[in-house]
């Protein structure tokens, strides 16, 4: 299997289910309360122009994202809808229901700050660390590198914190190990195994190309292009950080895909390696039943790839 192959797959948690995006569909498996999985399938019917803007680097990132953000709450929602179907059927006693609407709205919470979280958390992540550093160490010498330095170590506690912190809560819980799942399919598909429980579970949660990764990358990026920005008061230290949002976002969408093509180099894998560190908080060890969905959710997509190939060519 090519590498360029490989790049055309990738996948994404949602509560009690997984989503793949493929080359012409995204498809979404949920296990439902009676064991059964059900499939969300939604054709890709990318506009011609946002098919250009993905082709040029530095743009295709940001690009990206946001679409994939956007697609990945409309796949959220399904899930966290059949979700709540099932908390709330016929036998539900008061209580249930009302604990189901309270997760319910959680899931739902989860999906929005998913999708805003490109725009609101990194403006949270980028001047608040930034306004700290300064109130507290801002005098205290002149060396800008290694204010920016602290910088970044603030935002990166801010980071793990947090993580660390939703991590703690069931439900959020059960989202990781979904994400660690969908880790090992990718992983055992490209190890060209078959895709049965047994083999699927014998890989790693951890992946390259994971958003995870991307995350810790731009917050390392950030470091170094704030460095080269001079100040002289925290107003002058905080807007340029915004301003540069996107140029952060869009170097470090373009080092993750240098980081995938080089992890097969023995010496330049480690150019990886913070992503994957972040991953042992943003994954968790699937169960058996949570690896069959994920099976299921990418085999569906490559069934209905292959068919959506088949009739355009046929027509």
């Amino acid at each position: 299997m090519s590498q360029e192959t490989k790049a055309n797959y990738g996948g994404q948690a949602v509560i009690e289910g997984v989503m793949f995006a493929g080359r012409h569909v995204n498809v979404t498996a949920v296990r439902r309360k009676n064991n059964e999985i059900t499939f969300y399938e939604v054709p890709r019917q990318d506009k011609p122009w946002m098919n250009k803007l993905k082709k040029i680097p530095f743009i295709r990132g940001i690009v990206g994202i946001f679409d994939a953000s956007a697609k990945g709450y409309q796949h959220l929602n399904y899930a966290a809808e059949k979700y709540a179907e099932d908390e709330e059927g016929p036998e539900a006693n008061p209580q249930d229901k009302q604990e189901s609407k309270w997760n319910l709205a959680m899931i739902v919470g989860v999906a929005v700050v998913g999708v805003l979280s490109l725009v609101f958390s990194k403006i949270i992540f980028t001047a608040v660390p930034a306004i700290i550093e300064e109130l507290l160490l801002g005098k205290a010498f002149d060396n800008r590198v290694v204010h920016t330095l602290i910088e970044g170590l603030i935002k990166i506690a801010f980071l793990l914190g947090y993580l660390w912190l939703i991590a703690k809560t069931p439900i959020i819980k059960r989202l990781f190990q979904y994400h660690g799942a969908e880790h090992k399919v990718i992983t055992a598909y490209e190890a060209g195994v078959d895709l049965t429980v047994k083999n699927v579970q014998k890989f790693n949660t951890l992946h390259y190309r994971c958003g995870s990764s991307f995350i810790i990358l731009s917050v390392i990026i950030g470091v170094v292009i704030y460095s080269f920005i001079p100040y002289d008061n925290l107003w002058e230290r905080v807007y340029p950080r915004l301003l540069l949002i996107p140029v952060v976002i869009g170097i470090s969408y373009e080092f993750l895909r240098l980081t995938n093509a080089l992890r097969d180099v023995p010496v330049l894998r480690w150019l990886g390696y913070p992503g994957l560190w972040l991953q042992l908080l943003t994954t968790k060890q699937p169960e058996d039943d949570q690896v069959e969905v994920s099976i299921a959710s990418f085999n569906r997509m490559r069934e209905l790839d292959k068919e959506l190939v088949s009739n355009k060519e046929a027509s």
